[in-house]
């Protein structure tokens, strides 16, 4: 049986056409749709109700100890108010997902989790976990809005000091006020475009909606879902559980070795990936010059040889174009590789082209 957010009243209401999704019942779209949605993200501002989001808090002397050891990025210098990304792997170099940290203190950190893998996730963690260390899933007592586009930083200036707000990527605020809503914010997103992400009290997080809601009205703000989460997502090449990422394929054949410290001393699945040596897969975009749209799981054939297979596709709002990510051997991944796509028995013209397939400027 799925689950609600504690949203889920404040999306019905608003016209969200609800749909499972990683055992919670969310919005796919609005009346306003995935297009519309999509282009206020690039040119606005819009608002997702993220709560089915895992949060998992670290904590105790031996805290930084277990995220180094279970984790593929190396935390020993981040400072209080910063945020890293990283991967958490298998021994066999697999993901079991990807996550960001947040540092709340020498011995307090907040690890953020896909939704679809959080029980998972933190079975693992339980399981690696060293002596020192206390982990606490508070998930089901948070609530987390993404307000994602280039109004964001004028809509919030409505309602938070200039030094609550954060400044950089990545970094985080961890008690400010919003009205009389306690919040923690941070400057990310899964969009690719300017944004935030504010947490607060489960049972704060319609009162809160509501306060973005109406302080981004002159700012064009309308709510978003699903459907144009995954399109910004992908636009910006960002990758997705169950897609770029599984249990099997590691986070440098995924092309996230900027999360990967292999100079580190140790971690989990860090030997393997030392074992396998160069990576002999790479994740490519590639761009359609035919007539069609890509989506995932499909056939991609270079030379007339089928050399991989396709994780994400669909045409993209902003771009105005049809895209898709996929994985070919590392040496057919040149860009400007001219490469077809098998869509239900017609092949679909497509070329190589660089990640991301869209940057904000």
């Amino acid at each position: 049986m799925e689950l609600k957010t504690p949203l889920y009243d404040v999306h019905v209401a608003a016209g969200g056409k609800i749909v499972p999704f990683a055992g919670y019942l969310l919005p796919v779209q609005y009346k306003s749709g995935v297009i519309a949605e999509h282009m206020a993200v690039r040119e606005k501002c819009g608002l997702f109700d993220v709560s089915h989001m895992g949060e998992v808090m670290f904590t105790g002397p031996t805290a930084l100890a277990s995220l180094n050891h279970m984790l593929t990025n190396d935390f020993t210098n981040m400072t209080v108010g910063r945020v890293r990304y990283s991967v958490m792997c298998h021994e066999n170099g697999g993901c079991v997902d990807d996550l960001i940290v947040y540092k709340f203190g020498e011995e307090k950190y907040l690890v953020v989790v896909n939704a679809a893998n959080r029980h998972k996730d933190v079975a693992h963690m339980k399981e690696h976990v060293l002596d020192g260390t206390t982990i606490e899933d508070i998930s089901d007592s948070i609530a987390q809005l993404a307000l994602q586009g280039p109004k964001a930083p004028e809509i919030m200036a409505k309602l938070l000091p200039e030094e609550s707000i954060p400044k950089k990527y990545y970094t985080a605020i961890e008690e400010v006020y919003i009205k009389d809503l306690k919040c923690m914010i941070s400057r990310t997103g899964y969009t690719g475009e300017l944004g935030y992400e504010i947490y607060t009290a489960a049972e704060n997080g319609a009162k809160l909606w509501e306060i973005l809601m109406e302080a981004g009205g002159e700012y064009g703000l309308i709510p978003c879902g699903l459907g144009a989460r995954d399109t910004l997502r992908l636009e910006a090449a960002m990758p997705l559980y169950g897609h770029e990422m599984d249990d099997v394929i590691t986070p440098l054949e995924a092309g996230l070795d900027f999360g990967v410290k292999l100079n580190k001393p140790e971690f989990i699945g860090r030997d393997a990936m030392l074992a396998a040596g160069t990576p002999q897969k790479a994740r490519v975009g590639l761009e359609v010059t035919g007539r069609g749209i890509i989506r995932e799981h499909q056939p991609v054939f270079i030379d007339d040889v089928e050399v991989g297979i396709t994780t994400s596709g669909t045409h993209c709002p902003y771009l105005g174009k049809a895209i898709a990510m996929a994985y070919v051997p590392a040496d057919k991944a040149d860009l400007g590789t001219l490469a077809e796509v098998e869509v239900r028995g017609r092949r679909i013209e497509a070329k190589i082209v660089e990640l991301p397939f869209y940057k904000r400027s």
